[in-house]
């Protein structure tokens, strides 16, 4: 079982949120009520749907991860799972997001995901550039 399987599997049994088709057209999605908030594009490749407010307060933390890569002006950020901490970090980040789309302004409005936008590197090679 892969890690994005793994983290499917334990996400989609959360009761806030039901699986189907992914808008973008790859992969499957998890939604909430309100918002897709989970594209799974790939055995490694998750994008996660938060509100730019949940993005700016969690900026330098998200920033400082290997496995986050953020896509200035996206209310989306790309999670690499390399490691059973990055399903854990998913996990966490996921209960961020559905909090934040709980009490999401009215304003900030959904977004394409980041598919096709991001490339990324396994962490052994990111640091050979």
């Amino acid at each position: 079982m892969t890690l994005a399987q793994r983290a499917f599997e334990r996400l989609h049994a959360w009761p806030d949120l039901t699986s189907g088709p992914a808008s973008c057209g790859t992969g499957r999605a998890l939604r909430s009520v309100q918002d897709e908030i989970v594209h799974f594009h790939s055995d490694r490749d998750v994008d996660l749907h938060l509100t730019q407010r949940a993005i700016q307060r969690f900026q330098y933390d998200l920033g400082g991860s290997s496995a986050i890569h953020l896509v200035p002006g996206s209310r989306w950020v790309t999670v690499h799972l390399d490691c059973d901490a990055d399903v854990d970090l998913l996990l966490s980040l996921v209960s961020i997001a559905l909090k934040a789309h709980q009490s999401r302004p009215a304003a900030d409005l959904p977004s394409e995901c980041n598919f096709h936008r991001v490339t990324v590197l396994p962490r052994s090679a990111a640091g050979e550039i």
